[in-house]
Parts: C-alpha cells; structure tokens; sequence
C-alpha cells in the first residue's frame, strides 16, 4: 500500500496531521515525472509548513489552487520557419492531426504561411499553435518582427530549418533571449536526408554518422552567425519516436512553468511507451492530490455522501483517462480502421472501454467496506477521510493504468502493422 497514505491510517486517530508533513515532500517525489510536477517548488514548500502547523485546509487550498490552475492554464506556442521547412507539418504532428485533415495547417512547397495563423489544438483548445512566417519576409521584417508578431503572447519560440539556419535565424533568437522567452533551435526533415544518403551511398552509409554530421553542421551553422553553444534537436515530423523528438519533449516539459506542464505533457501524441509513462506520471500525481482534496470534506458529517464519489462521475473521469491517451471513440474507430479490423475486434485487445467490469466489486469485503463507509460519512471525522482518499485514489489509479496499458498495446499493434504494410 502507497506509503503516504499508510501515514494517514496510522496518525489520523489523533488528528495529527503534523506528523504527515515530514512524508508529504519525499511521498510527492516519488509521483512526479522526471520532468517536473504540478505544483512548483514554492507551492511545495507553503504546503508543507501548512501541514507543520496543523493547518490543513490551507493545505488543501493550496493543491485546488494549483489543480485549477493547470487545468484553466493557457498555452501559445510560436513555430517559425520559412517556407518548404515542414513547419506545417510540425504543428500538424503536435496535434495529432494529417495534412488532408479539415483544420489542418496548410502545407505545400510554395509559401503557404504569408500571415501569424493560429491552429487550436483539437482535443485541447486552450493550447494554439501559431504558425508565423519566416523573419526577413516584407511584411516581417528583423527589427520590428517580434513586435509584428506579438512576442509577449507566447510561452515559448520553435525556430525550425531543412537545412541552414539562417543569420536572421540567430538575429531573432538573440532578441527572443533578450526578452526573456525561451527558443529551441527544430532541424527537420532528417528522415528524408538519411534516406536520400542512403541511396547515394549504399555501401558507406552509417546511420549514425549522417545523424552527427548533421548535428555537427548545425552546430558549426549556428555557431558562425552568432549562436553560442545552441542546442539542437533534430526531428522526423512522420516519426516522432525517432531521433531527438522525445529530447523536446522533454526539455520543453522541463523548461514549462508547473501549472503548464500538465496540459502539454496531455496533448503531446502517444509514439512511444515512454510517452505513455510521461503522461501516465502527470495523472497520477493529479490523482493523489484530488484524493487529499476529496479526503478533506470527509472531515465534514455527511459531506462524502452529499459531494463524494458517484459512479456517473468515475465513469466520466475514465473516458477523460482515455482522451487524454488517445483511445476516446473516435481515435479507436480510427485505430480499428488502421488495424483493419472492427470496433469488436478492438475490445478483444484492451479493457478500459468496459466500465462496470473495471468497477465491479461483488466480494463480502467489499460490501463490508461500504457498510463502514456509509457510517463512518454520517459522523465525519478522520477515519471518514481516510476511506475517501482510499477509494478515490486507488479506484482512479486502476482507471489510469488500465487505459495506459491499454495505449500500449494499440501502439504496439499499429506498430508492427505499419511495419508489416512497409515490407510487402
């Protein structure tokens, strides 16, 4: 059983909440993913004196107030690039969508991005994407373009190339810094470069070698126009679990303000099984602060049975577990089609469509359990809570790694069925 709440049982017969500080800061540690958590280090430390000094409404407060503010957080991304870059096709991976999709980002060979377009993300809409036009174009000029479009708006500058950056590239970059923003330097298009070495160099041909040279001449490119130590990620946009995508990924998430990071690391595509455990990280920790906060009204006589847990509200939670990874109805439809095989054939392989199975508890425990938690809800009290972050708690964890397992092994499946497709 999770450690912190063993704490709970043992010192909640005596109210003695100061106890749990002591266990609240390493128990947290052990939830967040190595990117970083929901609440930020400031956030941590006021929670944890809060529960020093007995104060545990303020505690809770003080999660809602985190929670709230990464699920109501907005986040505008900026993506900049001249045309033929993929920029397009970048934003377009980032949300999970294909180029003929209605709502797509516009690609194509000629310029398609004359104006600063705003792309929602379809399953996330307080995340926009905008796709700017190349620095050094007319109407966006090297010393006015931050101003043109509208610097102080985004949280954070992709600066993508093909090829070369360019010496406006690294001019933009310098005042990104200057005002504080964060930038990362996006080489795309390596999967086409190492193919196309391939073919011209069949018996020489070293994947890893075209991969540094590559690397290495964006470094000296960068270098040379006045870029000190850049980093640089390089990137398929039809591959995401190739190459430095995961890296981003990471770094992104690492460099996001806490209460961004929960939205971002969401809507991120799941392309590979440590994606998934990111995600999966992020969402158990919301669910450990949720059961604290839905332990706390337990404190309250009848509270649980007035506010508390409600099926209708499980079975709501779990299809959001299943957005969240890409196994909403839709997504499987498409998957299945991917698959070729049926919506039936699909439920043979994974378990988190089936509800009540995922709920269902016929044993005399069980009912013992409910028994004991319907009295102890009328009088309140400690041991009221306890049972309420316990059912909470463990019923949505086994939500969250049925539904991620379950993303797996779809992944899984449509791997090796593209893999299959490319060889015959």
């Amino acid at each position: 059983m999770d450690q912190f709440i063993l704490a709970f049982l043992k010192n909640s017969s005596i109210k003695n909440f100061q106890h749990l500080a002591n266990d609240f800061m390493p128990h947290y540690s052990t939830l967040i993913s190595k990117v970083g958590g929901i609440l930020s280090p400031e956030t941590l430390s006021n929670i944890q004196k809060d529960l020093q000094e007995g104060k545990l409404n303020d505690a809770v407060d003080k999660i809602q107030e985190s929670l709230a503010a990464a699920e109501n957080c907005i986040l505008e991304v900026a993506v900049i690039g001249e045309s033929g870059t993929g920029k397009s096709s970048f934003i377009n991976a980032l949300r999970g969508v294909s180029s003929e999709e209605e709502g797509a980002a516009n690609t194509g060979v000629v310029e398609t991005t004359m104006e600063k377009t705003p792309y929602q993300h379809p399953k996330y809409p307080k995340v926009t994407f905008w796709d700017l036009p190349g620095i050094g174009t007319p109407n966006f000029l090297p010393d006015t373009y931050l101003d043109t479009v509208g610097f102080t708006s985004y949280d954070f500058f992709i600066i993508i190339s093909s090829s070369r950056f360019s010496f406006n590239d690294a001019l933009l970059a310098q005042k990104i810094k200057e005002e504080g923003k964060k930038f990362y330097f996006v080489r795309t298009k390596v999967d086409s470069d190492l193919y196309n070495e391939e073919v011209t160099k069949p018996k020489s041909f070293k994947r890893e070698r075209v991969l540094q040279q590559i690397r290495d001449n964006c470094l000296a490119n960068l270098s040379s126009i006045g870029v000190p130590e850049p980093c640089i990620f390089l990137v398929s946009n039809f591959n995401l679990d190739n190459f430095d995508f995961p890296r981003l990924q990471e770094t992104l998430l690492k460099d996001l303000p806490a209460h961004k990071r929960h939205i971002f690391a969401l809507l991120l595509p799941t392309f590979s099984d440590a994606s998934i455990e990111i995600k999966r990280d992020f969402l158990k920790e919301k669910i450990w602060l949720d059961a604290v906060k839905s332990a706390s009204l337990a404190f309250v006589p009848f509270m649980p049975i007035i506010y508390g847990f409600d099926l209708p509200e499980q079975e709501k939670c779990l299809k959001v577990y299943r957005k969240h990874f890409g196994l909403d109805d839709m997504s499987i439809e498409e998957i299945a089609e991917k698959l070729g095989t049926s919506m039936q054939g699909i439920k043979t392989y994974i378990k988190s469509l089936d509800f009540w199975q995922l709920v269902k508890d016929d044993s005399i425990a069980a009912k013992a359990r409910s028994c004991a938690e319907c009295c102890c809800s009328v009088n309140g009290g400690a041991i009221s809570a306890v049972f309420q972050l316990l059912k909470i708690y463990f019923l949505r964890l086994k939500f969250l790694d049925t539904v991620a397992n379950d993303a797996k092994i779809l992944l899984h499946k449509t791997l090796k069925r593209a893999g299959d497709v490319a060889q015959r």
